[in-house]
C-alpha cells in the first residue's frame, strides 16, 4: 500500500476558532498580560542588578529565572498575538521549529534552575557554616552557564529527529507550535522519536524531582530539630521556592497529559488555556511571588517606589507654584505686579495683587 506524503513547508494551527469580534477583546487581554510579564521581570532583573546586597547565589538564580521567563513569554506572546488577529492560522516550518526550540529550552531552564535553586537552600540551611565555601561567585557562574547550555542541547536533538519525518499532513491541534503534534503526522515508524521522548523525561525530569525531594527532607529535617527562628526562615526563604516549583510542575503535567493522551472529550477553551498555563502563568505568577514573599526584594522595591514619588512631588512643586501666576493682567479688579523670589532653591514667579482703585487714587493725588 502506497502512503502519500509531501515535504511541509507550513504547519495549520487546527486550535484556533472564529471568534468574530472577541478577537479583539483576547488581543488585548493578551497583550496586557505580555506588557505586565515584561515590567515585572525586567524590573527586579534590574533590583537584583543595581544593588549590592543582592550579589548572592540565590538572588543570582533569580535573575537567571527572571531572564528566561522573559525568553520563554517572548518566544510565544508575539506569535499568539499575530495569529490572534490573523484570518489564516499557518505558520512556516522553520519558525514552527524553531518556536519548538525556545520552548522545551525554556521549560528545561525553569526546571534546572529550580533544582539549582533548592539544592543552594539546602546547603544555605543544612551546612550555614560552610555555606560560602561551597557556593562560591565562580561555582554560580558555572551552574548558571550549564543550566542554560545543557538546556538547548536536548531540544536540538528532538529537533534533528523530527525535522527529516515524512509527513502525511501539515494540521496540528493547538495554538502554538509543538514536538508531539508533529510526530504523529508523521506516516512512517517513529520508535526512535518516542523512546527518545520517554528517555529524555524519564532520566532528567525524573533525576531532577530526585534532587529536589531529596533537597528539602533534609531541609524538612533541619527545621524539625531546629529552633523556632531557624523554622520561621526555612519557610520564609522556601515557599517562594515550593509554590513556583508547583505551579510550574502542574502546568507542565498538564501538558504532557494532552500531548500523550485523547482530549477531545474536554471543552477547546479549557483545552487552550491548559496548554498556555505554563507558559503564561509561570512569567506572571515568579516575579509576584518572589518580588512579594522575599524581604529583601520587597523592601528595596518598596524604598524605590517612595524615592520615585518623593523626587516626583519634588519635580511637580515648581510646577504648581509657576501654573498660579498670571501674566500681569487685571484680575478680578486688582493689578499684578510680577517679580522673582528664590524659593526650596528653585526662581520662581511671584505675583503681588493690589486693588485698582488704590493706584487711582494716587494718581489722581
Amino acid at each position: 500500500m502506497m502512503i502519500n506524503f509531501t515535504q511541509v513547508s507550513y504547519f495549520t494551527l487546527g486550535a484556533y476558532f472564529d471568534t468574530r469580534f472577541f478577537k479583539y477583546l483576547y488581543f488585548l487581554i493578551i497583550l496586557a498580560i505580555y506588557i505586565l510579564i515584561i515590567c515585572s521581570n525586567v524590573l527586579l532583573i534590574v533590583v537584583i542588578c543595581m544593588n549590592r546586597s543582592l550579589h548572592e547565589p540565590m538572588y543570582l538564580f533569580l535573575c537567571s529565572l527572571f531572564v528566561n521567563e522573559l525568553y520563554g513569554s517572548t518566544g510565544v506572546f508575539p506569535f499568539l498575538l499575530v495569529q490572534i488577529l490573523s484570518d489564516v492560522h499557518t505558520v512556516s516550518a522553520p519558525l514552527c521549529f524553531l518556536q519548538i526550540f525556545c520552548l522545551y529550552s525554556y521549560g528545561g531552564v525553569e526546571f534546572l534552575t529550580l533544582a539549582i535553586m533548592s539544592y543552594d537552600r539546602y546547603l544555605a540551611i543544612c551546612y550555614p557554616l560552610h555555606y560560602n565555601k561551597h557556593m562560591t561567585s565562580k561555582k554560580v557562574a558555572i551552574l548558571t552557564l550549564f543550566v542554560w547550555l545543557y538546556s538547548a542541547l536536548p531540544p536540538a536533538v528532538m529537533i534533528s529527529l523530527t525535522f527529516p519525518l515524512q509527513l502525511c499532513g501539515n494540521i496540528i491541534n493547538k495554538v502554538y507550535c509543538d514536538n508531539y503534534p508533529i510526530v504523529k503526522l508523521a506516516c512512517y515508524d517513529t520508535t526512535v522519536n518516542n523512546i527518545y521522548g520517554l528517555v529524555y523525561m524519564f532520566t532528567v525530569a525524573l533525576g531532577l524531582i530526585i534532587l529536589i525531594i531529596y533537597s528539602y527532607m533534609k531541609i524538612l529535617r533541619v527545621c524539625f530539630s531546629g529552633s523556632k527562628q531557624t523554622r520561621q526562615k526555612a519557610v520564609s526563604t522556601c515557599t517562594p521556592h515550593l509554590a513556583s516549583l508547583l505551579n510550574f510542575s502542574f502546568g507542565c503535567f498538564f501538558e504532557i497529559v494532552q500531548g500523550r493522551f485523547n482530549m477531545n472529550g474536554v471543552p477547546n477553551m479549557l483545552r487552550i488555556f491548559l496548554s498556555l498555563y505554563w507558559l503564561t502563568c509561570q512569567p506572571l505568577f515568579n516575579p509576584l511571588l518572589y518580588g512579594l514573599k522575599m524581604s529583601k526584594i520587597r523592601i528595596i522595591c518598596k524604598s524605590l517606589a517612595f524615592e520615585t514619588k518623593d523626587r516626583i512631588q519634588t519635580a511637580m512643586k515648581p510646577i504648581m507654584v509657576t501654573s498660579r501666576e498670571t501674566e500681569g493682567t487685571a484680575l478680578d479688579g486688582h493689578e499684578v505686579l510680577e517679580g522673582h523670589e528664590v524659593l526650596e532653591g528653585h526662581e520662581v514667579l511671584f505675583s503681588l495683587h493690589r486693588p485698582l482703585r488704590n493706584i487711582k487714587s494716587l494718581s489722581l493725588g
